[in-house]
Protein backbone atom coordinates (compact mmCIF):
# COMPACT_ATOMS: atom_id res chain seq x y z
CA UNK A 1 0.00 0.00 0.00
CA UNK A 2 1.16 3.32 -0.84
CA UNK A 3 -0.24 6.54 1.55
CA UNK A 4 0.30 9.66 2.25
CA UNK A 5 2.78 9.73 5.08
CA UNK A 6 4.32 13.16 4.74
CA UNK A 7 4.56 16.53 3.83
CA UNK A 8 5.19 17.28 0.60
CA UNK A 9 8.67 18.49 -0.67
CA UNK A 10 8.17 22.03 -1.87
CA UNK A 11 9.81 20.61 -5.29
CA UNK A 12 7.13 18.97 -6.20
CA UNK A 13 4.59 21.73 -7.09
CA UNK A 14 4.57 24.93 -7.92
CA UNK A 15 5.21 28.33 -5.66
CA UNK A 16 3.81 31.64 -6.68
CA UNK A 17 3.53 34.88 -4.85
CA UNK A 18 6.15 35.81 -2.00
CA UNK A 19 5.63 36.96 1.90
CA UNK A 20 5.66 35.24 5.07
CA UNK A 21 3.86 34.99 7.93
CA UNK A 22 5.83 36.24 11.17
CA UNK A 23 7.17 33.70 13.33
CA UNK A 24 9.85 31.23 14.94
CA UNK A 25 8.50 28.77 13.16
CA UNK A 26 8.16 28.18 9.59
CA UNK A 27 4.02 29.16 9.42
CA UNK A 28 4.17 30.12 5.76
CA UNK A 29 6.07 27.01 4.51
CA UNK A 30 4.24 25.05 6.79
CA UNK A 31 1.15 26.31 4.99
CA UNK A 32 2.15 25.96 1.15
CA UNK A 33 3.33 22.15 1.80
CA UNK A 34 -0.17 21.53 3.27
CA UNK A 35 -1.76 22.55 -0.02
CA UNK A 36 0.65 21.29 -1.46
CA UNK A 37 -0.26 18.00 -0.38
CA UNK A 38 -3.66 18.65 -1.24
CA UNK A 39 -3.19 19.47 -4.92
CA UNK A 40 -0.71 16.45 -5.23
CA UNK A 41 -3.04 13.86 -3.67
CA UNK A 42 -6.14 15.42 -6.37
CA UNK A 43 -3.72 15.17 -9.28
CA UNK A 44 -3.07 10.95 -8.55
CA UNK A 45 -6.72 11.06 -8.06
CA UNK A 46 -7.61 12.59 -11.15
CA UNK A 47 -4.90 10.61 -12.99
CA UNK A 48 -6.57 7.12 -11.11
CA UNK A 49 -9.86 8.16 -12.40
CA UNK A 50 -8.93 9.08 -15.75
CA UNK A 51 -10.12 12.34 -15.63
CA UNK A 52 -7.02 14.15 -17.84
CA UNK A 53 -4.26 12.26 -19.60
CA UNK A 54 -1.84 12.79 -16.87
CA UNK A 55 -2.04 14.07 -13.38
CA UNK A 56 -2.28 17.66 -13.60
CA UNK A 57 0.64 20.03 -12.60
CA UNK A 58 -0.21 21.97 -9.01
CA UNK A 59 0.42 25.40 -7.94
CA UNK A 60 0.25 27.10 -4.57
CA UNK A 61 0.48 30.69 -4.05
CA UNK A 62 2.12 31.32 -1.30
CA UNK A 63 0.56 34.41 -0.07
CA UNK A 64 -2.68 33.26 -0.37
CA UNK A 65 -1.86 29.79 1.67
CA UNK A 66 -0.53 31.74 4.13
CA UNK A 67 -3.76 34.26 4.26
CA UNK A 68 -5.99 31.27 4.16
CA UNK A 69 -3.78 29.96 7.69
CA UNK A 70 -5.87 32.81 9.25
CA UNK A 71 -9.38 33.65 8.33
CA UNK A 72 -10.90 33.50 5.12
CA UNK A 73 -14.26 35.87 5.09
CA UNK A 74 -14.77 39.14 5.29
CA UNK A 75 -18.13 41.42 6.48
CA UNK A 76 -19.39 43.83 4.33
CA UNK A 77 -21.22 46.12 6.01
CA UNK A 78 -21.41 44.23 9.30
CA UNK A 79 -19.51 43.38 12.62
CA UNK A 80 -18.17 39.86 13.42
CA UNK A 81 -19.33 38.64 16.69
CA UNK A 82 -16.42 38.06 18.94
CA UNK A 83 -14.43 34.58 18.57
CA UNK A 84 -13.60 33.99 22.58
CA UNK A 85 -15.66 34.60 24.98
CA UNK A 86 -15.07 36.51 27.98
CA UNK A 87 -12.92 33.93 30.12
CA UNK A 88 -10.90 32.38 27.02
CA UNK A 89 -7.31 33.16 27.65
CA UNK A 90 -3.97 32.90 28.95
CA UNK A 91 -3.46 33.46 32.81
CA UNK A 92 -0.08 34.03 34.76
CA UNK A 93 -0.36 31.25 37.59
CA UNK A 94 1.86 30.88 40.85
CA UNK A 95 4.62 29.23 38.57
CA UNK A 96 4.48 30.24 34.84
CA UNK A 97 1.09 30.57 32.14
CA UNK A 98 -1.94 28.20 31.53
CA UNK A 99 -4.36 28.67 29.19
CA UNK A 100 -8.18 28.62 29.63
CA UNK A 101 -10.27 27.66 26.71
CA UNK A 102 -14.17 28.19 27.63
CA UNK A 103 -15.89 29.33 24.42
CA UNK A 104 -18.24 26.29 24.99
CA UNK A 105 -21.03 26.32 28.10
CA UNK A 106 -19.61 23.00 29.89
CA UNK A 107 -15.96 23.49 29.28
CA UNK A 108 -16.43 27.23 31.45
CA UNK A 109 -18.58 26.11 34.24
CA UNK A 110 -15.83 23.63 34.74
CA UNK A 111 -13.27 25.99 34.75
CA UNK A 112 -15.03 27.91 37.47
CA UNK A 113 -16.38 25.31 39.43
CA UNK A 114 -12.41 24.63 39.42
CA UNK A 115 -11.27 28.29 40.71
CA UNK A 116 -14.48 28.51 42.39
CA UNK A 117 -15.05 32.31 41.17
CA UNK A 118 -17.40 34.26 39.50
CA UNK A 119 -17.71 34.36 35.90
CA UNK A 120 -15.27 37.95 35.78
CA UNK A 121 -11.91 38.11 34.38
CA UNK A 122 -10.76 39.86 37.27
CA UNK A 123 -12.01 37.23 39.71
CA UNK A 124 -10.33 34.08 37.07
CA UNK A 125 -7.01 36.30 37.43
CA UNK A 126 -6.71 36.21 41.02
CA UNK A 127 -7.80 32.34 41.07
CA UNK A 128 -5.59 31.60 38.73
CA UNK A 129 -2.66 33.08 40.36
CA UNK A 130 -2.90 30.78 43.48
CA UNK A 131 -2.42 27.72 41.48
CA UNK A 132 0.36 25.92 40.30
CA UNK A 133 0.05 25.33 36.28
CA UNK A 134 0.09 21.59 36.23
CA UNK A 135 -2.15 21.29 39.53
CA UNK A 136 -4.78 23.45 37.47
CA UNK A 137 -4.93 21.91 34.10
CA UNK A 138 -5.26 18.65 35.61
CA UNK A 139 -7.85 19.29 37.91
CA UNK A 140 -9.70 21.33 35.03
CA UNK A 141 -9.50 18.43 32.98
CA UNK A 142 -10.99 16.20 35.74
CA UNK A 143 -13.58 17.92 35.76
CA UNK A 144 -14.69 18.19 31.77
CA UNK A 145 -12.85 21.26 31.12
CA UNK A 146 -10.03 22.27 28.95
CA UNK A 147 -6.76 24.08 29.97
CA UNK A 148 -3.05 23.79 29.20
CA UNK A 149 -0.24 25.04 31.20
CA UNK A 150 2.72 26.21 28.94
CA UNK A 151 5.75 23.95 28.61
CA UNK A 152 8.97 24.80 27.17
CA UNK A 153 9.70 22.23 23.75
CA UNK A 154 12.47 20.16 26.02
CA UNK A 155 9.83 19.79 28.65
CA UNK A 156 7.22 18.60 26.55
CA UNK A 157 9.54 16.29 24.85
CA UNK A 158 10.19 14.97 28.48
CA UNK A 159 6.47 14.34 29.40
CA UNK A 160 4.88 11.25 28.48
CA UNK A 161 2.38 12.47 26.01
CA UNK A 162 5.46 14.51 23.95
CA UNK A 163 7.24 11.42 23.99
CA UNK A 164 4.41 8.94 22.87
CA UNK A 165 3.54 11.88 19.89
CA UNK A 166 7.14 12.07 18.42
CA UNK A 167 6.59 8.39 17.57
CA UNK A 168 3.80 8.16 15.69
CA UNK A 169 3.56 9.18 12.08
CA UNK A 170 1.79 12.49 10.62
CA UNK A 171 -0.79 10.26 9.42
CA UNK A 172 -1.55 7.05 10.87
CA UNK A 173 -3.28 4.25 8.68
CA UNK A 174 -5.31 1.67 10.35
CA UNK A 175 -7.82 -1.18 8.74
CA UNK A 176 -6.96 -1.60 5.71
CA UNK A 177 -9.66 -3.17 4.11
CA UNK A 178 -10.62 -3.20 0.10
CA UNK A 179 -13.09 -0.31 -0.74
CA UNK A 180 -15.32 -0.38 -4.05
CA UNK A 181 -15.95 3.59 -5.19
CA UNK A 182 -19.43 4.40 -6.63
CA UNK A 183 -19.62 5.85 -9.86
CA UNK A 184 -19.77 9.31 -10.46
CA UNK A 185 -21.19 10.31 -13.69
CA UNK A 186 -21.17 14.37 -12.59
CA UNK A 187 -16.77 14.30 -12.25
CA UNK A 188 -14.58 15.38 -14.88
CA UNK A 189 -11.27 17.32 -14.86
CA UNK A 190 -12.96 20.98 -13.63
CA UNK A 191 -14.89 19.31 -11.18
CA UNK A 192 -13.14 16.21 -9.88
CA UNK A 193 -14.79 15.49 -6.60
CA UNK A 194 -18.44 16.41 -8.21
CA UNK A 195 -21.18 14.14 -6.77
CA UNK A 196 -18.60 12.22 -3.74
CA UNK A 197 -20.51 12.64 -0.53
CA UNK A 198 -18.88 13.57 1.98
CA UNK A 199 -20.54 13.27 5.68
CA UNK A 200 -19.05 15.71 8.18
CA UNK A 201 -18.84 15.18 11.60
CA UNK A 202 -16.44 17.85 13.13
CA UNK A 203 -16.20 21.20 14.66
CA UNK A 204 -13.36 23.62 15.04
CA UNK A 205 -10.96 24.26 13.18
CA UNK A 206 -8.99 20.98 11.10
CA UNK A 207 -12.17 19.13 10.47
CA UNK A 208 -14.14 21.78 8.99
CA UNK A 209 -11.06 22.88 6.60
CA UNK A 210 -10.92 19.58 5.61
CA UNK A 211 -13.94 19.24 4.44
CA UNK A 212 -14.68 22.89 3.19
CA UNK A 213 -11.57 22.29 0.88
CA UNK A 214 -13.19 18.94 -0.34
CA UNK A 215 -16.52 20.92 -0.87
CA UNK A 216 -13.81 23.49 -3.04
CA UNK A 217 -13.58 20.67 -5.78
CA UNK A 218 -17.16 19.42 -6.01
CA UNK A 219 -17.94 17.41 -3.25
CA UNK A 220 -21.47 17.60 -1.59
CA UNK A 221 -20.53 17.72 2.39
CA UNK A 222 -23.22 17.37 4.65
CA UNK A 223 -21.93 18.62 8.00
CA UNK A 224 -24.32 17.35 11.15
CA UNK A 225 -24.57 19.54 14.50
CA UNK A 226 -26.14 19.40 17.60
CA UNK A 227 -29.54 21.48 18.02
CA UNK A 228 -29.06 24.61 18.84
CA UNK A 229 -25.27 24.36 17.69
CA UNK A 230 -23.51 27.55 16.97
CA UNK A 231 -19.53 28.52 16.77
CA UNK A 232 -19.84 32.50 16.73
CA UNK A 233 -16.89 33.94 14.47
CA UNK A 234 -15.94 30.54 13.09
CA UNK A 235 -19.06 29.31 11.12
CA UNK A 236 -18.83 32.04 8.99
CA UNK A 237 -14.94 31.15 8.02
CA UNK A 238 -15.56 27.09 7.48
CA UNK A 239 -19.17 26.11 6.15
CA UNK A 240 -18.19 27.42 3.06
CA UNK A 241 -19.56 24.71 0.23
CA UNK A 242 -21.62 22.67 2.92
CA UNK A 243 -25.07 21.76 3.45
CA UNK A 244 -25.51 22.54 7.26
CA UNK A 245 -28.14 20.18 9.07
CA UNK A 246 -28.92 19.07 12.63
CA UNK A 247 -29.36 16.03 14.05
CA UNK A 248 -30.20 15.07 18.04
CA UNK A 249 -27.70 12.32 18.27
CA UNK A 250 -28.57 11.65 22.02
CA UNK A 251 -31.97 10.26 20.52
CA UNK A 252 -33.51 7.19 18.48
CA UNK A 253 -34.76 8.62 15.52
CA UNK A 254 -31.24 11.30 15.34
CA UNK A 255 -29.03 8.10 15.50
CA UNK A 256 -31.02 6.28 13.13
CA UNK A 257 -31.32 9.14 10.69
CA UNK A 258 -27.47 9.62 11.16
CA UNK A 259 -26.95 5.39 10.06
CA UNK A 260 -28.90 6.00 7.17
CA UNK A 261 -27.19 8.77 6.05
CA UNK A 262 -23.76 7.25 6.66
CA UNK A 263 -24.99 4.28 4.54
CA UNK A 264 -25.01 6.90 1.08
CA UNK A 265 -21.95 8.24 2.50
CA UNK A 266 -18.72 7.89 0.25
CA UNK A 267 -16.30 9.48 3.00
CA UNK A 268 -16.81 9.99 6.36
CA UNK A 269 -14.96 12.61 8.52
CA UNK A 270 -15.27 13.00 12.32
CA UNK A 271 -13.31 14.30 15.61
CA UNK A 272 -14.42 12.01 18.13
CA UNK A 273 -12.34 10.99 20.96
CA UNK A 274 -11.40 7.27 20.95
CA UNK A 275 -14.46 5.20 21.96
CA UNK A 276 -17.22 8.73 21.49
CA UNK A 277 -18.34 6.82 18.20
CA UNK A 278 -18.94 3.59 19.86
CA UNK A 279 -21.35 5.30 22.98
CA UNK A 280 -23.81 6.75 19.82
CA UNK A 281 -23.71 2.90 18.34
CA UNK A 282 -21.45 3.86 15.53
CA UNK A 283 -18.17 1.46 16.58
CA UNK A 284 -16.01 1.07 13.60
CA UNK A 285 -17.43 -2.59 13.16
CA UNK A 286 -20.70 -1.06 12.65
CA UNK A 287 -19.86 1.70 10.89
CA UNK A 288 -18.13 -1.24 8.65
CA UNK A 289 -21.47 -2.83 8.08
CA UNK A 290 -23.46 0.12 7.39
CA UNK A 291 -20.84 1.96 4.98
CA UNK A 292 -18.51 -0.86 3.88
CA UNK A 293 -17.06 1.16 1.03
CA UNK A 294 -16.84 4.33 2.56
CA UNK A 295 -13.23 6.53 3.04
CA UNK A 296 -13.08 7.36 7.03
CA UNK A 297 -10.50 10.29 8.09
CA UNK A 298 -10.56 11.31 11.95
CA UNK A 299 -8.96 13.42 13.82
CA UNK A 300 -8.00 14.54 17.75
CA UNK A 301 -5.75 16.82 19.79
CA UNK A 302 -2.99 14.90 21.36
CA UNK A 303 -2.52 12.38 19.27
CA UNK A 304 -3.53 8.80 19.35
CA UNK A 305 -1.25 6.18 21.81
CA UNK A 306 0.28 7.77 25.47
CA UNK A 307 -2.05 8.94 28.48
CA UNK A 308 -3.25 12.19 26.83
CA UNK A 309 -4.80 10.26 23.83
CA UNK A 310 -7.70 10.65 25.04
CA UNK A 311 -8.11 14.34 26.34
CA UNK A 312 -9.85 16.84 24.59
CA UNK A 313 -7.86 20.04 22.99
CA UNK A 314 -8.04 23.11 20.65
CA UNK A 315 -5.04 24.18 18.49
CA UNK A 316 -4.33 26.99 21.06
CA UNK A 317 -3.98 24.51 23.73
CA UNK A 318 -1.50 21.83 22.12
CA UNK A 319 0.64 25.03 20.86
CA UNK A 320 0.94 25.77 25.35
CA UNK A 321 1.71 21.76 25.34
CA UNK A 322 4.08 20.92 22.78
CA UNK A 323 6.57 24.47 23.70
CA UNK A 324 5.09 25.95 20.88
CA UNK A 325 3.89 29.21 22.66
CA UNK A 326 6.73 28.83 24.59
CA UNK A 327 9.30 28.87 22.17
CA UNK A 328 7.47 32.14 20.13
CA UNK A 329 8.13 33.99 23.51
CA UNK A 330 11.91 33.49 23.31
CA UNK A 331 12.02 34.62 20.04
CA UNK A 332 9.89 37.42 20.68
CA UNK A 333 11.30 38.68 23.69
CA UNK A 334 7.91 38.86 25.26
CA UNK A 335 7.45 38.07 28.89
CA UNK A 336 4.12 36.06 27.94
CA UNK A 337 3.32 33.15 26.20
CA UNK A 338 3.86 34.16 22.45
CA UNK A 339 2.04 31.89 20.02
CA UNK A 340 1.82 31.25 16.38
CA UNK A 341 0.14 34.02 14.32
CA UNK A 342 -2.57 31.83 13.31
CA UNK A 343 -4.06 28.62 14.34
CA UNK A 344 -1.45 26.70 11.77
CA UNK A 345 -1.98 23.49 13.56
CA UNK A 346 -5.72 23.32 12.87
CA UNK A 347 -5.42 24.68 9.53
CA UNK A 348 -2.13 22.20 8.20
CA UNK A 349 -4.04 19.37 10.01
CA UNK A 350 -7.44 19.68 8.14
CA UNK A 351 -5.59 20.41 4.76
CA UNK A 352 -3.67 17.18 5.43
CA UNK A 353 -7.18 15.09 6.26
CA UNK A 354 -8.27 16.48 2.74
CA UNK A 355 -5.36 14.82 1.49
CA UNK A 356 -5.84 11.59 2.95
CA UNK A 357 -9.25 11.82 1.91
CA UNK A 358 -7.80 11.76 -1.49
CA UNK A 359 -5.30 9.66 -1.14
CA UNK A 360 -7.75 7.04 0.13
CA UNK A 361 -9.85 7.10 -3.04
CA UNK A 362 -6.82 7.26 -4.85
CA UNK A 363 -5.96 4.04 -3.61
CA UNK A 364 -9.93 2.33 -3.93
CA UNK A 365 -9.51 3.45 -7.42
CA UNK A 366 -6.14 1.60 -8.13
CA UNK A 367 -7.64 -1.55 -6.70
CA UNK A 368 -5.77 -1.60 -4.07
CA UNK A 369 -6.63 -1.69 -0.33
CA UNK A 370 -7.48 1.22 1.75
CA UNK A 371 -7.71 1.97 5.36
CA UNK A 372 -9.06 4.78 7.56
CA UNK A 373 -6.42 7.88 8.31
CA UNK A 374 -5.60 9.68 12.01
CA UNK A 375 -4.07 13.17 12.25
CA UNK A 376 -3.55 15.04 15.79
CA UNK A 377 -2.56 18.72 16.26
CA UNK A 378 -0.09 17.65 18.45
CA UNK A 379 1.76 15.39 15.90
CA UNK A 380 1.58 18.40 13.60
CA UNK A 381 3.16 20.86 15.92
CA UNK A 382 5.98 18.48 15.58
CA UNK A 383 5.95 18.50 12.06
CA UNK A 384 5.96 22.40 12.39
CA UNK A 385 9.02 22.52 14.20
CA UNK A 386 11.38 20.24 11.74
CA UNK A 387 10.34 23.03 8.47
CA UNK A 388 13.45 24.82 7.74
CA UNK A 389 12.13 28.49 7.10
CA UNK A 390 13.06 30.87 4.26
CA UNK A 391 11.37 34.29 5.16
CA UNK A 392 11.09 36.07 1.61
CA UNK A 393 9.39 39.04 1.30
CA UNK A 394 7.40 41.07 3.41
CA UNK A 395 5.75 40.32 6.86
CA UNK A 396 1.91 38.84 5.98
CA UNK A 397 -0.18 40.04 8.55
CA UNK A 398 -3.83 40.91 6.75
CA UNK A 399 -5.49 40.60 3.45
CA UNK A 400 -5.11 43.41 0.96
CA UNK A 401 -8.23 44.78 -1.13
CA UNK A 402 -6.53 42.20 -4.01
CA UNK A 403 -6.59 39.34 -2.25
CA UNK A 404 -10.07 38.62 -2.23
CA UNK A 405 -12.76 37.52 -4.55
CA UNK A 406 -16.34 39.12 -5.41
CA UNK A 407 -19.55 39.49 -3.06
CA UNK A 408 -20.41 36.35 -1.43
CA UNK A 409 -24.42 36.29 -0.19
CA UNK A 410 -23.16 34.50 3.11
CA UNK A 411 -26.27 33.32 5.43
CA UNK A 412 -25.19 35.93 7.89
CA UNK A 413 -25.01 39.47 5.18
CA UNK A 414 -22.81 40.12 2.87
CA UNK A 415 -18.90 39.37 2.82
CA UNK A 416 -16.25 38.75 0.62
CA UNK A 417 -14.11 35.51 0.30
CA UNK A 418 -10.21 35.19 -0.12
CA UNK A 419 -9.16 34.15 -3.44
CA UNK A 420 -8.52 30.34 -3.75
CA UNK A 421 -4.76 29.15 -2.85
CA UNK A 422 -4.55 26.54 -4.87
CA UNK A 423 -4.87 25.36 -8.60
CA UNK A 424 -4.66 22.55 -10.55
CA UNK A 425 -4.43 22.60 -14.62
CA UNK A 426 -7.61 22.30 -15.70
CA UNK A 427 -9.15 22.09 -12.44
CA UNK A 428 -11.23 24.43 -10.84
CA UNK A 429 -11.08 25.16 -6.68
CA UNK A 430 -14.33 27.14 -5.88
CA UNK A 431 -17.79 26.65 -3.88
CA UNK A 432 -21.48 26.39 -4.89
CA UNK A 433 -22.77 27.13 -1.64
CA UNK A 434 -22.29 29.99 0.95
CA UNK A 435 -21.31 29.80 4.19
CA UNK A 436 -24.92 29.88 6.17
CA UNK A 437 -25.41 28.97 9.51
CA UNK A 438 -26.16 25.22 11.13
CA UNK A 439 -29.21 23.80 10.73
CA UNK A 440 -29.98 25.72 7.41
CA UNK A 441 -30.81 22.75 5.24
CA UNK A 442 -32.08 19.23 5.93
CA UNK A 443 -30.32 16.34 6.91
CA UNK A 444 -30.30 14.74 3.99
CA UNK A 445 -27.91 14.47 0.42
CA UNK A 446 -28.42 16.73 -2.14
CA UNK A 447 -29.82 15.11 -5.35
CA UNK A 448 -27.42 13.97 -7.74
CA UNK A 449 -26.31 16.62 -10.15
CA UNK A 450 -25.33 15.37 -14.09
Amino acid sequence: MTFLSSLPAADRYHITGTGHRPSVYAVSELANAALGAVGLALADLIAALNLAPTAPEVTVDQRLASLWFGYSFRPEGWEMPALWDLIAGDYACADGWIRLHTNLPHHRAAALSVLDCTEDRDAVTAAVARWDGDALERAVVEAGGVAAAMRSRADWMAHPQGKAVAQEPLVDWIKPRRVVLRDRPAACLARPLAGLRVLDLTRVLAGPVSTRTLAGFGADVLRIDPPGWDEPGVLQDITLGKHMAQLNLRGTSGRERLKVLLARADVLVHGYRPGALDALGLDIATRDAIAPNRVEVTLNAYGWTGPWAGRRGFDSLVQMSSGLADAGRVWAGADKPTPLPVQALDHATGYMMAAAVLTALTQAARGADTAVARLSLARMAEELVTLPKSPAGREITSADEADYNDHEDSGWGPARRLRAPLSLAGCHMGWSLPATPSGTHAADWPAPHF
